[in-house]
């Protein structure tokens, strides 16, 4: 399946947006459209490593409490068990592939595409 992530991307004025755009019983693969301004909380998943690779944009990631600036074409890994999240701290659309490992099993089904 081909998959043209720009031509996916969504943005909200209230918050990041999520895209779901391919799952399988191994991996999830989301795209995240983040505003400037927004940002997803530091959180866990104790069960599932998550990569974020950025497309476009730039935003400040942080993964185990050490912070990293990501431009287009850099990516960070967060291992399971260790806190992460981003903001988008510039003033252009930041586009962030993410990659779970394997799918949380409350969201074993892509969505079309929710908010959060």
């Amino acid at each position: 399946m081909k998959i043209r992530p720009k031509d996916l991307a969504r943005f909200s004025l209230d918050k990041m947006v999520r895209v779901a755009l391919a799952t399988t019983d191994r991996s999830q693969l989301d795209l995240y459209c983040v505003a400037p301004g927004q940002s997803q909380s530091v959180h866990r998943h104790e069960g599932e490593d998550k990569i974020y690779y950025v497309l476009e944009g730039a935003g400040r990631f942080s993964v185990g409490g050490v912070e990293e600036r990501l431009e287009p074409g850099e990516a960070v890994v967060a291992p399971a068990g260790i806190d992460h999240g981003l903001v988008n701290d510039g003033g252009e659309l930041l586009l962030v592939l993410v990659v779970v490992a394997p799918p949380p099993a409350h969201k074993a089904r892509p969505a079309t595409g929710h908010a959060g």
